[in-house]
């Protein structure tokens, strides 16, 4: 017995069933003698509904109105879930993000959770009541609703486990746990039973839909212990904690993640301080770039090609163009037609061959490799986008995960 934080995401509480099936779930942890709080997200495509309906008014609406509005999504997934946990006779209460005490900062549409007043919640906890929370939102010190970007419902759950110091934090969703690899693409994909921090955060970041990075780097930051678990069957899921045995297994998982473009800058002058210019431009508008590929000079000038999301990739043309001539690039090219495709896993570290295995994987499937990132836990390349299902066949085959 203890206090357990549930999230539920918005395939869990689609209709509803979905949401009756999470009253029965939620109150079952209850009657087992736990405290529980609850974070949920919009049901559906609540969110994708909203930013339409938006559209459709306005093709520039202002970061704070959108804020408000899609805070609405799961606020009415926190009131239906608490109306069907009252039908079962059951004390509930549900809370938006800033009756919960959750303060982030003022970036409208990616704001940071500062900190948690955890006054209100421990009350309703004290009264022996299920706290429903709205996930994916907060307060900001001008009393703005703030929204936390997608995925922000993970990370609300993780805070307030982080907040509340409590037992477990359990992640509902619709997968039953992290596999090697996506199920949909590779049939052989196994489920884990435990992951390191550091293992998830980077499946997280390199394409893996199943916790937001966010809420991983908070959970390893505050030592709260996460499970995946599915929100349909009732069986054991994943478990993400600080440290597991490795030695069986060097790679815990391979992703793809298409939200990918490159962007080449061509005949740059070969002397210091061009790389700074180039990527404090981007800097400044808060762009973030991932693989970083610099060519040897020749001639007295080199090539720079780096990635960003497909979202950013606009507005970084647009700077670099108007700053072509400072830059003194002859020619700026682009591709949106790119995938990453990463390998994963703490073991790597201290085994030799485990990036030229990969690379022979590709090989021997036709694929080429466009550029190469590595770290001690991971290694990623870019490849184009039409060859990265084969690409995360052939690796997953080649090591036997």
């Amino acid at each position: 017995m203890g206090l357990i934080v549930q999230k539920y995401g918005g395939s869990s509480v689609a209709d509803g069933e979905r949401v009756k099936n999470v009253a029965n779930r939620v109150t079952e942890c209850y009657n087992a003698g736990n405290s529980v709080v609850v974070v949920v997200s919009a049901q559906g495509d609540t969110t994708d509904d909203l930013i339409a309906k938006a559209m459709e008014l306005n093709e520039n609406p202002s970061k704070r109105e959108m804020d408000i509005l899609m805070s609405s999504g799961e606020q009415i997934s926190m009131s239906l879930l608490a109306i069907a946990i009252e039908r079962l006779g059951f004390p509930v209460v549900s809370l938006t993000g800033w009756q919960a005490g959750v303060e982030t900062t003022s970036a409208a549409g990616n704001a940071r959770i500062k900190k948690i007043d955890t006054e209100r919640l421990k009350r309703e906890l004290d009264k022996k009541k299920i706290v429903i929370v709205a996930g994916f939102q907060g307060i900001d010190k001008y009393d703005n609703i703030t929204t936390l970007g997608r995925g922000g419902s993970d990370t609300s759950a993780v805070a307030l486990a982080a907040a509340l110091h409590a037992d477990k934090c359990e992640i509902y969703t619709d997968v039953d746990g992290v596999y090697t690899a996506d199920p949909r693409i590779v049939k052989t994909a196994k489920k884990l039973d435990a992951i390191t921090y550091d293992e998830m955060l980077e499946l997280a970041s390199l394409g893996a839909n199943v916790l937001h990075n966010r809420s991983v780097e908070m959970a390893k930051k505050y030592n709260v212990k996460l499970e995946v678990k599915s929100s349909f069957e009732r069986i054991d899921g994943t478990i993400v904690k600080a440290a597991i045995d490795v030695e069986k297994m060097l790679i815990r998982g391979v992703t793809r993640d298409n939200d990918v473009a490159k962007i080449a800058l061509i005949g740059l002058a070969d002397e210091p301080g061009v790389a700074f210019r180039v990527f404090s431009l981007l800097a400044k508008e808060g762009i973030n770039v991932d693989v970083i590929l610099q060519s040897i000079g020749r001639s007295n000038t080199k090539d720079i090609s780096f990635t960003v999301t497909k979202g950013n990739m606009k507005r970084a043309l647009e700077i670099l163009e108007a700053n072509k001539s400072e830059l003194g690039a002859n020619e700026i090219v682009h591709n949106d037609e790119m995938s990453k495709v990463s390998i994963v896993g703490a073991g790597m570290a201290s085994n030799a061959g485990v990036a030229s295995t990969m690379f022979e994987a590709l090989f021997d499937a036709g694929i080429n490799i466009h550029m190469i990132s590595t770290s001690e836990i991971k290694v990623s390349v870019l490849i184009d986008q039409k060859d990265a299902e084969k690409a995360v066949i052939a690796i997953h085959d080649k090591f036997g995960i």
